[in-house]
């Protein structure tokens, strides 16, 4: 199971978990490997390249693969070039705002966005991130054009600089974003997900808080290369749907601000990846949002 990024981040954490599973199920040994390089991009490459056996698996987040094609940062179609397998997890983000501005709601940043046009400034993990694209989705369903990005090298110094003051908006990780809100060292206002999450049923989501139809959700999901065969997709969706949708996976699951997606099939999690991806094409050409 090949992941992009170094040991320790989400994608790592999740794929030894089911891999570990999927050992204990199948008798046959399912290890992880990172392969970090190109912000993820050497990990589909090599998946992409490898042979449709079943023995390489990819482990990528859907705001890796939904905006490779809009950075061109490869050369194929990763619609063409992957056989989608299972979406495991749904995680949202958390819109937080810098502890001193007069907003406690959504409907609130909004209002104040459009009464002090280029007076905000949000920050994000980089340009392309699900953080960026997130805001600009943002800005553009709202007409609070003038909240202007920020970029960091990491979400961990966007979410440094909100906490300092540097920057006043910000959708940061719910598991690194809550602590500091809960401290009082910025303000919690909506999470970005379709409906609420279980572990954090008090807060709104940013539809129900002020703008009707917005969602943002990172997702984990696995993909093999493309001519995989169809008996070899199903062994490996039908185990992983069971193992995330246990009772200890999502225990684990929700302390880190996901939860399970619940059972889908390859075909479904295709159309969900292709919507995806159509999604951020169509935010980059109608705004000119710039990626370099």
């Amino acid at each position: 199971m090949i992941v992009g990024f170094e040991p320790g981040g989400g994608t790592d954490i999740l794929s030894r978990i089911v891999g570990q599973k999927l050992t204990e199920r199948w008798g046959q040994s399912v290890i992880t490997e990172n392969r970090p390089g190109g912000s993820g991009i050497l990990s589909l490459d090599l998946v992409q390249q490898a042979n449709p056996d079943g023995y390489t698996i990819l482990v990528a987040a859907n705001s890796l693969l939904s905006t490779t094609g809009i950075l061109k940062k490869v050369k194929y179609d990763v619609q063409k070039a992957y056989a989608p397998i299972v979406q495991m997890t749904v995680q949202p983000y958390l819109l937080a705002v810098q502890t001193s501005l007069p907003v406690t709601t959504v409907k609130d940043l909004i209002a104040y966005a459009k009464a002090n046009p280029d007076k905000l400034n949000y920050g994000s993990s980089g340009t392309g991130s699900a953080a960026h694209l997130g805001m600009e989705l943002f800005k553009d369903m709202s007409g609070a054009e003038g909240i202007v990005h920020i970029p960091f090298k990491g979400s961990g110094q966007a979410l440094t600089a909100l906490v300092g003051g540097q920057i006043q908006v910000a959708l940061t990780g719910i598991v690194s974003g809550m602590p500091q809100a809960r401290n009082g060292k910025l303000k919690a206002l909506a999470t970005t997900g379709a409906k609420r999450l279980q572990a954090q049923p008090d807060l709104p989501t940013v539809a129900e808080g002020g703008l009707p139809g917005y969602e943002l959700s990172n997702t984990y999901g696995l993909l093999a290369p493309a001519g995989t065969a169809p008996a070899i997709l199903l062994a490996f969706n039908r185990e992983v749907s069971q193992i995330v949708n246990s009772d200890e996976l999502r225990a684990k699951l929700a302390a880190d601000g996901s939860e399970p997606s619940p059972p889908n099939t390859p075909d479904q999690y295709r159309e969900s990846l292709a919507k995806e991806i159509a999604k951020w094409e169509r935010l980059v050409k109608t705004t000119g949002i710039k990626m370099e």
